[in-house]
C-alpha cells in the first residue's frame, strides 16, 4: 500500500526531519531533475522553464535546473511572484511555484508546452483536490514521501497526471492512511484452508423487499463468488425469486427474530440491499445491529434504520456501514463536504464501526484512525445495483474471517476492478459477478501464482 499524508502531518514529519533541510532539498531536486529527463528522453539541447515559487517547493526546482544544467538542458528560471503573462516556449514545464502550504488562488502564467509538477500541481488544495485558481494541468507528478490526499480526491487525478513518489529520507512510519494496490488484496483476504467447509464462510444475506428482489439476488450471487462457503439468504415478506440456486432461502417475518434466533452459525451478515422502509423492519435492523455476534455489512436501506439512533458502543460485534454521499447526510446530518478523509473518519468514530465512503476515490474508515483509500474503477460502476454487489463481495471476505477494515478495503478494490473486466458501456450490476472469479485470481486470491493483474 501507498502512504497518503495530509499536508498539515506532512509538514509536521518534515519539521521532525532527521537531516538539514538543503540536504532533503538536494534530494527532491535531483529526483525532479532525473523526472525530467525521463520526461524528456534526455538532456543535451532541451529547453525547461521552471517556474519556482519563495518556499521550499522553490528551491526545490532551483536544484533540479542546477542539475539539468549539468545534463546540457538549455533552462529558464521564472519567478512564480513576478512571472510574465505567458511563459516562453520550452519542451517542458517544471511547476515548482508553491506545494501544499499554498492557501490562497493562484494564477500561473499561460504556456503550450507541457508541464511536470513538483509535489503538487500549483493551485491545488492538497488536502481536498479543490483548484484555488486556475492551476496548470500536469502530465506528470513528483511528490515526496508519501502521496497527499489532493492527489486522489477532486480535480486532483485530472490534474496531476501520472504520479510518482518518490522517498527521499522522511520519517512517515506513523502514517495511518494507506492508497490500496492490486497486490495488496491477496494478503487482504484470508484464503481458504485446506480443511475448510462450508460452515467456515457462511453468509447469511438478509435484503429485498416485495419487487425488489433483484437487490438481494446481487448481493447474495456475489458473496457465494467472493468466497462465501454457504449463502443464506432472506427476503422479508418475499421469496427471493430469481437468486442462484446454490442459494439457501430462508423466510423471515418483517421484524427479522428468526435471524437473531439462527445467526450464531454464520461468519458474516449482510443486511439492507432493496430491504425497504418497513417500520418492522427497519426496528429489527436495529436489533440485529446492536446484538449481533458476527461482523455485520449494513448497506442501503439498513442505514436508513440507524438515522436518528443513537450509536450503539460496546456492541459484541464489528459492523461496517456503506454509505454513498446521501446515506452519510442522512447519518450524519450533513454532507460529507471537501475533507471526506475526515468526513469518514469522524461518522466511524461516532457509529464505532467501520465507514465505507464510496465516492470516484472510496475512503475506508476505522474507529481507531487507520484509513485505507481505493481508486480503483470508474464510471462503469454508476448503475443501479452495482452497490448491491459489493456490499455481498465484503460480506462474503468477512465471513472468510478478514479484519473489517481490510475486508471493506479489499471489498471496494475487487468491485473497482470488476469494472475493467467489463464491456466499455453497456455495462449492467448483473455482469459483475460473472468477472468476479477472474478478477480474484488475478489478484492472487486463493491462487497458487500469486497476482497477475
Amino acid at each position: 500500500m501507498i502512504p497518503v499524508v495530509a499536508p498539515v502531518e506532512m509538514a509536521e514529519i518534515d519539521a521532525a526531519a532527521s537531516e538539514p533541510v538543503d540536504v532533503l532539498v538536494g534530494r527532491a531536486g535531483a529526483t525532479v531533475a532525473r523526472a525530467v529527463l525521463d520526461e524528456l528522453g534526455g538532456g543535451y539541447g532541451r529547453r525547461v522553464v521552471v517556474l519556482v515559487g519563495p518556499g521550499s517547493n522553490g528551491a526545490d526546482g532551483l536544484v533540479a535546473a542546477e542539475r539539468l544544467e549539468q545534463r546540457g538542458v538549455r533552462t529558464v528560471i521564472v519567478d512564480a511572484l513576478d512571472a510574465p503573462e505567458r511563459l516562453p516556449p520550452a519542451d517542458l514545464v517544471v511547476d515548482a511555484a508553491f506545494g501544499t502550504g499554498l492557501r490562497r488562488p493562484f494564477e500561473p502564467p499561460l504556456t503550450s508546452s507541457p508541464v511536470l509538477a513538483v509535489d503538487l500541481p500549483s493551485g491545488l488544495d492538497g488536502l481536498t483536490g479543490d483548484a484555488m485558481g486556475v492551476p496548470m494541468s500536469a502530465v506528470r507528478t513528483v511528490t515526496f514521501a508519501a502521496l497527499k490526499p489532493g492527489l486522489l480526491f477532486g480535480e486532483g487525478p485530472c490534474l496531476a497526471g501520472r504520479v510518482e513518489v518518490v522517498d527521499i529520507g522522511l520519517d512517515i512510519s506513523g502514517v495511518e492512511t494507506f492508497l490500496v494496490e492490486n497486490r495488496d488484496i491477496a494478503s487482504l483476504v484470508p484464503p481458504r484452508q485446506a480443511d475448510a467447509h462450508k460452515w467456515n464462510s457462511a453468509c447469511w444475506v438478509v435484503a429485498g423487499s416485495p419487487g425488489m428482489e433483484g437487490a438481494a439476488n446481487l448481493a447474495a450471487a456475489a458473496a457465494q463468488r467472493a468466497g462465501a462457503g454457504y449463502v443464506r439468504l432472506s427476503v422479508p415478506g418475499g421469496t427471493g425469486t430469481g437468486a442462484p440456486v446454490e442459494v439457501v432461502g430462508y423466510p423471515v417475518d418483517a421484524g427479522l427474530a428468526e435471524v437473531s434466533g439462527d445467526l450464531g452459525r454464520f461468519a458474516s451478515l449482510v443486511v439492507g440491499p432493496g430491504l425497504g422502509t418497513d417500520s418492522d423492519t427497519l426496528s429489527g435492523v436495529r436489533r440485529l445491529v446492536a446484538n449481533s455476534t458476527v461482523p455485520v455489512v449494513v448497506d442501503g436501506d439498513g442505514l436508513n434504520a440507524l438515522v436518528d439512533v443513537d450509536p450503539e458502543h460496546g456492541r459484541m460485534a464489528s459492523i461496517v456501514l456503506t454509505p454513498h454521499d446521501g446515506e452519510y447526510e442522512r447519518l450524519a446530518g450533513s454532507r460529507p463536504g471537501p475533507d471526506r478523509i475526515g468526513a469518514a473518519g469522524a461518522l466511524a468514530r461516532s457509529f464505532d464501526a467501520v465507514v465505507l465512503l464510496k465516492g470516484p476515490t472510496t475512503v475506508v474508515a476505522a474507529p481507531d484512525g487507520r484509513v485505507r483509500l481505493v481508486t480503483a474503477g470508474d464510471s462503469r460502476l454508476a448503475t443501479a445495483g452495482t452497490g448491491d454487489v459489493l456490499a455481498g463481495i465484503l460480506g462474503a471476505f468477512l465471513a472468510r474471517g478478514a479484519d473489517p477494515l481490510d475486508a471493506a478495503a479489499a471489498a471496494a478494490h475487487v468491485h473497482g476492478r470488476l469494472a475493467a473486466a467489463c464491456p466499455e458501456t453497456g455495462v449492467v450490476a448483473g455482469d459483475l459477478a460473472t468477472h468476479l472469479v477472474e478478477v480474484l485470481m488475478g489478484l492472487g486470491v486463493d491462487s497458487a501464482e500469486g497476482a497477475s493483474l
